[in-house]
């Protein structure tokens, strides 16, 4: 019996079945982001793709997200970066339950920061090549 997957085999992904659900729907609509966050913390009802996902997430913690598409990674990434900076006590929350050990919250942060500085150099260059262009 074979223990481990080979490089030379795809590794099993989740079900894609609900690949289609309109993420930027649910984060737009507090009632439905409520629903999901409730479901996962096991302090409400669950739909069936939530169902899903509660049964998935400690894998796709544990693992990387491994076993995710990559729809389903920047799925996730969309979300988790939403709930982080809308809705930090329930990212607490979520945290504490699933056991993350918080490099997910402070790895995004740090990005955060660098695309900040990034975007700022960006803005100070053109305002530069701005005022070079207006004294011609």
């Amino acid at each position: 019996m074979l223990l481990y997957w080979s490089e030379g085999f795809p590794a099993p992904t989740y079900t894609t079945k609900y690949d289609n659900v309109n993420l930027d729907e649910v984060l737009a609509s507090e009632r439905l982001l409520t629903g999901y966050v409730n479901c996962l913390l096991d302090q409400g009802p669950c739909t069936p793709d939530g169902k899903e996902l509660k049964q998935n997430l400690p894998d796709a913690i544990a693992n990387d997200c491994r076993s995710c598409t990559e729809r389903q990674r920047e799925g996730a990434d969309k979300v988790m970066h939403h709930i982080i900076d809308n809705r930090p006590d329930d990212w607490d929350k979520l945290e504490q339950k699933y056991k993350s050990d918080g490099s997910y919250k402070k790895q995004y942060l740090e990005n955060k920061i660098k695309r900040s500085k990034v975007e700022e150099k960006k803005e100070q260059s053109q305002e530069n090549n701005d005022d070079d262009e207006n004294d011609e």
